[in-house]
């Protein structure tokens, strides 16, 4: 049909809010559809793409971020173009982006933690994962973060995948982090850690954890290191013995556990202990800083909808900690112009699609991926179906897409708004440019990046290298 949307004479524009792996599968897929016609403008804050592959993957997991060389491919694209160091809302906005593109598509991630809302919380030297992780890894937001290791224990509170990454780089001999892409001033602050133990508390029993059989596999192959866990927090009520018949993970999981639990006469210089059934309930200061923690013991209740829940029994204990991490969960926060559920913390959507909270009327041409989508939940590779998903129902829509405007179908529109507010976005050569100098450098150190941490450095960098 003559003048049909995504056809080569009226191709279909695309918006993509984000540059992490859920927007970039999602460019994937799209570009994999031989029946249209479209371009994709990618926008991301920073003048890094990739997301959480760079900033959130851990630096020993090196094989994880592998996955960069399928998003390099979808940003080499000749239909993709790559604007870095610009930041919706403030570079850009809602408005302007519904008058320049056919359909939106908001990856942002969830990009805040979720508190434990107890006393002394905002004691110094208590921090949430998400912070310590983007510390390690380079993140731009969190390089100045100022973890204290002088202690010799830390908490470590939640027993997810990011509880056991922290605990992980907390305990790993800085030797061999020294091989990885840590970022220079972790490496450095770790090689002066005097952190001798990492206690992980899991509110809820073994069979409940929600961290992966491989990453708790890993806790005990690291050298110099022990892994201790009582007995007895591995004694399973009826219930927590029926959940984990229906679950392969959970039962993978407490074999490795009752392995670490019978490990007799362990004297490594530095220790992981795992708890279960375990809840904080204040973190104790002295002088200012972190002293200690108030712990109490849980046991399990069947809830009104039959689910397992922890319930807190009055017995209470103190653990000696100089420093706290709380890896309880992330959640997505508001972004201009688009319906957000705050009850949980996502976009407001229904499959993929925007949809206003009140009416459930659809927001036409507007669309999510990602944790911003579903919640945090899954790895990087559930984001590759998560995203195809949402692609077919962007898809689906396109009988009914409105036609932009003569200006709206002009890409160079966009750019010259950009340049009009004096925003020096960055290209995907732009992006080769810094990513060659980090190569080079970790090549010099037999490491496989040096990261630039600073974005006024990188757009040095970059400026440069133009």
């Amino acid at each position: 049909m003559t003048g049909q949307l995504a056809a080569p004479e009226r191709p279909l524009r695309i918006a993509i809010i984000g540059a992490g792996p859920a927007g970039l599968y999602a460019a994937d897929s799209l570009l994999r559809r031989p029946d249209i016609t479209l371009t994709i403008d990618v926008f991301n804050r920073f003048p890094t793409p990739l997301g959480l592959v760079r900033d959130g993957v851990a630096p020993d997991h090196q094989s994880i971020k592998a996955v960069a060389r399928i998003f390099d491919k979808v940003l080499a694209d000749p239909r993709v173009r790559f604007f870095g160091n610009v930041t919706y809302g403030v570079d850009l906005h809602h408005r302007e982006l519904k008058r320049l593109y056919h359909q939106i598509l908001y990856a942002v991630g969830a990009q805040a933690d979720r508190r434990m809302s107890i006393p002394g919380e905002d004691l110094p030297n208590s921090f949430p994962a998400i912070s310590f992780v983007g510390w390690y890894n380079g993140h731009p937001d969190y390089r100045e973060l100022s973890a204290d290791l002088s202690g010799e224990r830390a908490v470590v509170v939640g027993n997810g995948n990011v509880a056991m990454d922290v605990t992980r780089i907390l305990a790993t001999p800085p030797d061999a982090l020294a091989t990885t892409d840590i970022a220079d001033h972790a490496l450095e602050a770790l090689r002066q850690s005097r952190i001798r133990e990492v206690v992980v508390l899991g509110r809820r029993g073994p069979a409940q954890a929600s961290f992966t059989t491989p990453e708790i596999r890993e806790l005990g192959r690291l050298e110099g290191v022990d892994v201790a866990v009582d007995p007895r927090d591995l004694e399973l009520d009826p219930a927590s013995q029926a959940e984990l018949e229906e679950d392969r993970t959970a039962k993978a999981n407490l074999k490795i556990l009752r392995d670490y639990a019978g490990r007799t006469g362990q004297a490594a210089p530095r220790r992981i202990v795992l708890r279960f059934l375990a809840s904080p309930v204040e973190i104790l200061g002295e002088d200012g800083r972190i002293a200690a923690l108030t712990v109490e013991r849980n046991e399990l209740v069947v809830d009104a909808n039959g689910a397992l829940r922890s319930k807190g029994t009055g017995q209470l204990e103190t653990i000696q900690a100089g420093l706290v991490l709380r890896s309880i969960g992330y959640r997505t926060v508001p972004i201009e112009g688009v319906p957000f559920d705050h009850a949980t913390s996502t976009i407001n959507n229904v499959a993929g699609q925007v949809v206003h909270p009140n009416t459930g009327e659809v927001v036409r041409g507007e669309y999510v991926v990602g944790w911003a989508k579903r919640g945090p939940t899954g790895l990087i590779g559930n984001n590759k179906p998560d995203s195809a998903a949402t692609v077919a129902a962007m898809l689906a829509d396109l009988p009914v897409l409105q036609r932009l405007g003569d200006d709206g179908r002009d890409p160079s529109r966009v750019e010259a708004l950009l340049r009009e507010r004096g925003v020096d976005y960055v290209t995907y050569r732009d992006w080769q440019v810094l990513d060659r100098y980090e190569l080079a450098a970790g090549r010099a150190q037999g490491r496989p990046r040096v990261k630039v941490t600073s974005v006024p450095e990188m757009m040095e960098i970059i400026r440069a290298g133009r």
